[in-house]
């Protein structure tokens, strides 16, 4: 049950990075293993034989969602752009509550001090700031179109483009560990995407799948770079400043629900209201569910773990 679940919340999170503005960390923090997720990115051999049960369902899941739903969110976007943005604004709006009581969880039961409590509220700012200025980089350099022109045809391959491809994957992968941070919107700014998005769905196109495949490559090698040099820099965070770096991810999460809302004013009709208000309400439930039900189960893998350890 949670190898399924585990491969489900994958094909969710690879969703999620195809998606200018939504976050596959954003996601990661609303299914609640966000924390296991960053743990599991290693290049100790130990470690991922440990967590194969882990990462093996989860990455099949993403890449599942990659595969599936680039064509997909596309076309999602193009005919229900307004309702798709309700519904992932309603995703991230159900895990604030969970994210907010991380930020402000004493350490060894010690009550925050006024000081300490200053500075986790201006990191949360920050944060939210930092977000709020990707909002603005988007609008400015991707012209707020979610899509990323996606009727672009793929260029040539030159030395100079898989370069170009390659950084786009490095930063974008960094930015995706980083809830709120979207990796595809850097991946827009860079001018990549278009390339990325219409590459996948043609690798199984036999007349330019060789010639995708020498697109993504690049991309590839830049996104497992950039993820275990990112998972390595919030894993140190997280234990030397664990309330001040969740506090950075809930500014950056308050953020991106901003930028994802796509207001009021784009609701022309009662049909289409009552639609956008379900996709919200949806949203909000799965990710409220999802952070009741998942702490029960990572909790029965933790004490196997440690009645592992101590058979040992």
């Amino acid at each position: 049950m949670n190898f399924l679940r585990l491969i489900l919340i994958g094909i969710a999170i690879g969703m999620a990075n195809v998606i200018p503005g939504v976050s596959g960390g954003t996601l990661a923090v609303v299914f609640n293993i966000y924390d296991k997720f960053v743990n599991a990115i290693t290049l100790n051999l130990k470690k991922l034989r440990e967590n194969w049960r882990f990462i093996v369902p989860l990455l099949s899941g993403m890449a599942l969602g990659v595969l599936i739903f680039s064509k997909l969110i596309t076309i999602l976007y193009t005919n229900f752009p307004v309702q798709t943005n309700f519904f992932f604004t309603g995703l991230i709006l159900g895990s604030i509550p969970m994210l907010f009581l991380y930020m402000a969880k004493s350490e060894d039961g010690q009550k925050m001090d006024f000081s300490k409590k200053i500075t986790v509220i201006l990191c949360a700012v920050a944060g939210l700031v930092l977000l709020l200025t990707f909002s603005y980089l988007e609008v400015k350099y991707g012209g707020g179109d979610k899509t990323g022109g996606m009727s672009a045809d793929l260029p040539q391959w030159t030395v100079k483009l898989a370069g170009r491809i390659f950084f786009a994957g490095l930063v974008g992968a960094v930015a995706m560990i980083v809830p709120g941070i979207s990796g595809s919107l850097l991946m827009l700014i860079l001018g990549v995407y278009p390339i990325i998005m219409k590459s996948i769905p043609a690798l199984f196109l036999p007349s330019e799948s060789l010639h995708a495949l020498i697109l993504l490559l690049p991309n590839g090698a830049g996104v497992l770079i950039g993820l275990l040099c990112g998972a390595q820099l919030v894993r140190y965070l997280l234990k030397k400043v664990p309330n001040h770096t969740y506090a950075v991810i809930f500014g950056l999460l308050c953020g991106s629900a901003i930028n994802i809302f796509p207001g009021v004013g784009s609701v022309h009709s009662p049909a289409q209201a009552i639609a956008c208000a379900l996709c919200l309400l949806a949203g909000v439930a799965m990710a409220y569910f999802s952070t009741k039900l998942a702490p029960s189960e990572e909790k029965h893998e933790e004490k196997a773990e440690e009645k592992a350890g101590e058979e040992k």
